[in-house]
Order: structure tokens, then C-alpha cells, then sequence
């Protein structure tokens, strides 16, 4: 970095410290408009270049910066509203208002996405009401370990439905219940997970992919958290890259 991007820097970070906390996440916010589905690449960059000031200065003012006190703070429904987590696009047409964070306070959390491909296509908005769409969720176990967040992935779940029905967060919460209350035995008395995964409607390279993230047990940290934002940064392995997810409470 040279003299001048550094003094642009200090500039960008004098300015952030005079902000209050709601103007910094209405700014965060902005930046990251309509953003989520630009490629990784350039999302990673961006977060590095634009949003990191923006990071470090709500980190330095978290109002929950001790992990226990976070826990209750984090239940409900959130929308994952930008992320560098290569494993959210792994699947195509991601719907970004259908995706969901649905944190219990029995320890078990879900990850819900509708996937629409071709959603943005005129021809397929107009066939769309009789077009099927792909409902995904990942659910996790989560607890507070030595001071730190522990998240333990225990089972995949996928459905096909019609795309005419929204999946609303009701729907979404409806169907993490059933599964979690039809599969609580097998959840609680699981000590290990299949070393393969068996999906429908998922071609190999991407059951592949996924198989090596749900198997991760990655680092879960949040580098703020309220009532109504969380910036979460996670790392599914010690050499790789962290990643970066804002959401929004939804519920």
C-alpha cells in the first residue's frame, strides 16, 4: 500500500470512528445492496478493500462481545442478506429473500435456502407457478465451548416443491421443526457423520463439494452482533481464508 492509499485509509477510518452504531450498519447495509450475487472473487475483494474498516469498527463496539451473552441474542429467524461462503452458491438460482438463519434454544440451528434456477428469466417467471424449486436446509448443533461458539453440522435435508407456494419463514420454520422432531432420536444419540452423503437431484461434482463442508467443523465467530445485525466470520479450516456473512434478523 502506498503513502497515499494509506492516508486514504486513515481518512476512511477517522470518519467511521465519528459514526454512531446504527449509522455504520445503515452504511454496511447500503454497500452491500443487491450485492450478494456478484461472483466470489470479486465479493472477497470487496469485503477486504470496502467492508473490512466497516468490520473493525463495529467489532470494536460490539455490545456482546462475550460469547455466552451472545447465545440469546442470535435466537430467531435471520436473512443472510451478503456472504463470501463459497457453500451458498453452490447450487444454482439461490433465492436470496427465501434464505434463512433459524437459531432454537434447544441447541439446534438450520441454514434454509430456496433454490429457483433460471428464477430471473422472463419465460420461466411466466412458467413459473407450475415449475418446481429446490428447498435446502443444513442443520447444525450449536453450543458454547471454552469461551467459544462450537457448530457440528448433523444432517442435510432437501425437498421438492412447487414454486407457486412462497417458502415463507413460517413454511421454513414449520418444515425445521418436523424434520428436527421426526429425527430427534437419531440426532441425539449420533456420535459421528456418514462419511457419504445421499442427495436426490444433485449432480456428483456438487454432492462432492458438499459433502466436504458438511463434514467440516468450522470456526464460528461474531465479529458483532445486536439485536437486529450480525457480521459472522467463519473458517472451515486452519489454512483457508476466512469468510464473511451479514444478516439481518427477520423474526
Amino acid at each position: 500500500m502506498n503513502e497515499s492509499s494509506i492516508m486514504v485509509a486513515n481518512i476512511q477510518v477517522n470518519r467511521l470512528s465519528q459514526l454512531t452504531i446504527e449509522e455504520l450498519k445503515a452504511e454496511l447495509l447500503s454497500l452491500v445492496h443487491d450485492r450478494d450475487s456478484d461472483p466470489l472473487n470479486q465479493k472477497v475483494a470487496y469485503a477486504k478493500h470496502e467492508l473490512a474498516p466497516y468490520f473493525e469498527e463495529l467489532q470494536q463496539r460490539n455490545p456482546y462481545p462475550a460469547v455466552e451473552s451472545q447465545v440469546p441474542i442470535v435466537l430467531g429467524v435471520w436473512t443472510p442478506v451478503w456472504s463470501t461462503i463459497p457453500f451458498h452458491d453452490v447450487l444454482p438460482g439461490r433465492l436470496h429473500d427465501c434464505s434463512y438463519q433459524i437459531f432454537l434454544e434447544n441447541g439446534y440451528y438450520a441454514n434454509i435456502a430456496r433454490y429457483a434456477p433460471g428464477s430471473k428469466s422472463k419465460l420461466i417467471e411466466k412458467l413459473s407457478p407450475i415449475l418446481a424449486a429446490y428447498d435446502f436446509m443444513v442443520m447444525q448443533k450449536f453450543e458454547i465451548r471454552d469461551g467459544e461458539w462450537f457448530i457440528q453440522n448433523v444432517a442435510i435435508n432437501q425437498a421438492l416443491r412447487w414454486r407457486a407456494i412462497p417458502l415463507t419463514i413460517e413454511r421454513a420454520e414449520a418444515w425445521f421443526h418436523k424434520v428436527l422432531e421426526s429425527r430427534w432420536d437419531e440426532f441425539t444419540q449420533k456420535t459421528a457423520l456418514p462419511q457419504e452423503l445421499k442427495l436426490d437431484n444433485v449432480d456428483k461434482t456438487t454432492l462432492k463439494k458438499l459433502e466436504k463442508t458438511y463434514r467440516a467443523t468450522p470456526k464460528f465467530e461474531h465479529v458483532y452482533v445486536d439485536e437486529t445485525l450480525r457480521i459472522v466470520k467463519t473458517q472451515r479450516e486452519e489454512k483457508q481464508r476466512p469468510s464473511y456473512t451479514i444478516a439481518v434478523r427477520r423474526k
